[in-house]
């Protein structure tokens, strides 16, 4: 078989040396005092985060991907007994993107792609929450990335009609992977706050029922003047959503965003956001808080997820978790091992784009990532402890 993207990014001679403290599991705490530099001595003065220069343990999930786990300080990035960073795939594998998907552009975007990513997994859960009010299930998917939240509800049976997103680059790798489901001229590439491209979003849909628009809008805005200020150009992309929302007249909307959505401003942000949908007509629910760990995905990434619907009767409850850590009654939460420990060892700074490579014993986390067994069966797996 072909594995793809498994690169890692090589560390500088300092880094190497520092990396090569640390033990499994373990953070900066490991660095002998002997090493010092202005980060890592305010990170000691302050009790910095324990994933900073974080080692993943083999036997947990990880922490979260972020853009920068290319970088031995910005988080637990290092792999849990190589001394190097994870691999452009082993992040994509902590993201739970299947081994089929294929990054493409410079590393610095894939690292900007991966880390910025819905993980599919988490996405599929939550197409799951609205497809039994559905009919139909046409989606359009803005601020799309490369693809993340529109490969789990691809995952769930849902049809990609369009997608848009700002990044050239990262544009590519959604149409490479997401092509073969519509029609190349619906992936869309341009800034939507520009009349052209809300144009081509709306005509790519025309003729078609739009049953569910997501999406991730910025909102850094929101921690100031509020979502009404026409002058704040952060709020623009979030004005641009509901404006798509409004237009489209889905039967649900998806909007993710990261937890602290929930305090900007003492909470008056995430009411501004529900009044600009419940104006249009929409019911919204109480935001979902979760946990990605908690619905298959080998990491703790917490996410926010709102869900509106034109229903008002429809009501989406706070999703009880499938992987629980020392549970009785669900399996435990896929750990680092699962995702990652029959990757093929390289060096730091080593591997291929494209490489061929055989499994030996595969874990059921290898077995859903290769698309060999669908998730029910895997869970079924992890419960039995196979």
């Amino acid at each position: 078989m072909k594995l793809y993207n498994h690169v890692a990014f090589k560390m500088g001679q300092r880094e190497a040396l520092i990396a090569s403290y640390i033990h499994e599991g373990g953070n900066w705490q490991d660095i002998p005092l002997t090493y010092s530099d202005t980060r890592l001595d305010k990170i000691r003065e302050t009790g910095g985060r324990t994933t900073y220069y974080g080692r993943m343990s083999w036997d947990k999930p990880s922490y979260t991907i972020a853009t920068y786990f290319n970088r031995v300080g910005n988080g637990c990035n290092l792999h849990p007994e190589q001394n190097r960073v994870m691999s452009n795939r082993e992040a994509a594998r902590l993201q739970s993107f299947p081994d089929d998907f294929i990054f493409q552009g410079s590393n610095a975007s894939q690292y900007k792609q991966i880390g910025n990513a819905v993980p599919p997994l988490l996405a599929r859960m939550i197409s799951g929450l609205i497809k039994p009010h559905l009919d139909s299930y046409n989606f359009v998917d803005l601020f799309a990335g490369c693809g993340g939240m529109s490969e789990g509800f691809i995952m769930n049976g849902f049809n990609l009609i369009a997608a848009n997103e700002i990044d050239k680059s990262i544009m590519l790798t959604n149409k490479y992977n997401h092509s073969r489901y519509t029609d190349e001229s619906r992936f869309i590439f341009g800034d939507i706050t520009q009349e052209e491209t809300k144009r081509l979003i709306i005509d790519a849909c025309e003729g078609l029922s739009v049953d569910v628009v997501i999406g991730g809008p910025p909102c850094q805005g929101f921690s100031y003047a509020g979502w009404r200020n026409p002058d704040d150009k952060r709020n623009q992309l979030f004005r641009e959503f509901v404006a798509l929302v409004k237009e489209l007249k889905p039967q649900f909307f998806v909007m993710e965003n990261v937890l602290g959505i929930l305090t900007m401003r003492k909470g008056e942000a995430i009411k501004e956001i529900i009044g600009a949908f419940e104006d249009m007509g929409y019911h919204v629910n109480p935001p979902l808080k979760l946990n990605a760990a908690h619905f298959g995905v080998p990491q703790k990434r917490k996410r926010v997820i709102i869900i509106g619907s034109l229903d008002q009767n429809i009501r989406i409850e706070q999703p009880e978790p499938m992987f629980e850590e020392d549970s009785l009654i669900h399996p435990g939460f896929v750990s680092v091992r699962d995702a990652i420990g029959n990757r093929p060892g390289i060096e730091d700074g080593g591997g291929e784009i494209e490489m061929d490579f055989e499994f030996t014993h595969k874990s059921p986390y290898d077995m859903l990532m290769q698309k060999e067994i669908d998730f029910n069966t895997f869970y079924d797996m992890m419960q039995n402890g196979e």
